[in-house]
């Protein structure tokens, strides 16, 4: 049977660009591919990029505090939240023509509208046209969850965060995950009265317990409140704003509400199901690990499977779909032992095994500080930096590295290399300190505070 298209993507995002410029471009695939919004997908247009953005913006305050506190002449304004969403928008515009032209560059037919899949090897788009593929690749990624509270409709998503027609006064953060603790910082930073409601004990599950209460407790520190153990009840309109009352029944007032209560994997509406593709309970993609659906000319990368929800994860099953595929040379992409950041104020970088997790493995060795850093001792500060290993009692192999410190992200992807290497603390140990750094007590660090 002769196809239209050796492949047609369903996703213009991270993982499906490069899936389908690498087929193109590298293996003269015939390669179509739709995208019903802006090319760059949630990590482009909608997550990681304007975020880092607006975490650099919200730095600034307090670096010109420290500023002053070291010697400097300089005199605190406002900030100017037009002008950096005029700035930040034509970024994002920038970036999205950078994504279409490399596609053309590569060969790819791009379809600026919705599609949806008919059969096994033939999809539909908006504009009723179909096309044959004999491989299909969905990578639809995630949508933002909402928790179902009356008038839920009043509050908005990250999707919507990034496009504000001006500042809030009064913000309230509903979640505890990763996104909501690094908006609820990015908004404090930049001079909003936070408060951040989770339904849980602890911000950040699923982390390092004491990373955890670590930077919760730097967060209030800084002037955000942080109410756990609650949820809204319901929210209304009133004239000065949104009133919310919340489950445990305090009543409170806020300019905006921003919903960070999860991430759903975006697989509605595609017409998966009726092509005999199987669907997880959250509405995920299975897959094996080679990306395959339940119907074998039907792929699915990135967070619409809702394996790791990282663009770099989606970027290298993309890469190893291509090398499975198209390339014959079966590739499993590689899910362990991979590095993140959370860009919370300190950024929280963590690669490897919780001490709550590797204690239920076996045997652990815990070697954790605590301190002040010189940048912030000298000028009083009492921002503490938290360095911490993870070390097997039996292997000695690092099982996990956890910092929570200014610049932590960059710090822990090469921590990464070693951990994926199978580093020990013995070699941790021969590495000689850079001095002066915070990255030093990594390899200075000579006694187990615990061991379990």
């Amino acid at each position: 049977m002769a196809f239209d298209f050796d492949l047609f993507v369903i996703g213009g995002g991270s993982g499906g660009v490069r899936a389908a410029r690498v087929a193109a471009g590298e293996t003269g695939a015939k390669v179509g591919l739709a995208e019903e919004s802006r090319m760059g997908g949630t990590c482009v247009i909608r997550g990681c990029v304007p975020k880092k953005l607006m975490v650099f913006a919200s730095e600034y305050a307090e670096g010109m505090q420290e500023a002053v506190d070291y010697g400097w002449d300089v005199k605190i304004g406002g900030f100017d939240w037009p002008k950096f969403r005029t700035r930040l928008e034509g970024e994002l515009d920038r970036l999205e023509g950078v994504y279409n032209r490399l596609l053309e560059g590569s060969g790819v037919q791009v379809f600026a509208q919705r599609a949806t899949v008919v059969d096994p090897h033939t999809v539909r788009l908006a504009d009723g046209t179909e096309y044959t593929a004999k491989h299909i690749l969905i990578a639809t990624g995630g949508w933002p969850s909402l928790p179902g509270v009356e008038n839920e409709e009043l509050g908005i998503t990250s999707n919507e965060v990034f496009h504000l027609d001006e500042l809030p006064k009064r913000l309230l953060v509903v979640g505890g995950g990763y996104i909501a603790c690094e908006m609820a910082c990015i908004f404090n930073g930049l001079g909003t009265e936070v408060t951040q409601s989770y339904r849980g004990p602890q911000i950040l599950r699923g982390f390092d317990g004491e990373a955890r209460g670590h930077i919760a407790e730097h967060m209030e520190r800084h002037g955000i409140e942080i109410h756990c153990g609650t949820n809204i009840a319901a929210m209304r309109k009133v004239e000065v704003g949104i009133e919310v009352t919340a489950t445990t029944g305090g009543t409170h007032v806020f300019d905006q509400v921003l919903f960070a209560t999860g991430r759903t994997p975006n697989s509605k509406g595609l017409g998966l199901q009726e092509a005999g593709v199987e669907i997880g309970r959250r509405g995920e993609v299975v897959v094996d690990q080679y990306s395959q659906t339940s119907v074998p000319s039907i792929y699915a990368i990135g967070d619409v499977t809702n394996r790791v929800q990282l663009t770099p994860v989606a970027i290298r099953e993309g890469m190893a779909f291509v090398e499975t595929v198209f390339k014959g040379n079966p590739t499993a992409p590689d899910h362990e032992l991979i590095p993140s950041a959370v860009f919370t104020q300190p950024e929280y970088g963590t690669v490897g095994l919780s001490e709550e997790d590797a204690r239920e493995a076996g045997p652990i060795e815990v070697y954790s500080t605590a301190f002040k850093p010189m940048h912030k001792s000298f000028i009083g500060r009492e921002d503490r930096v938290l360095m911490k290993l993870i070390v097997c009692a039996d292997t000695r192999r690092v099982l996990g590295v956890h910092i929570v410190a200014d610049h932590a992200g960059e710090m822990i992807q090469l921590a990464g290399v070693a951990v994926k290497m199978g580093a020990t603390k013995e070699d941790f140990d021969r590495t000689v300190a850079v001095h002066p750094t915070m990255s030093e007590e990594l390899v200075t660090l000579k006694t187990p505070v615990r061991r379990a």
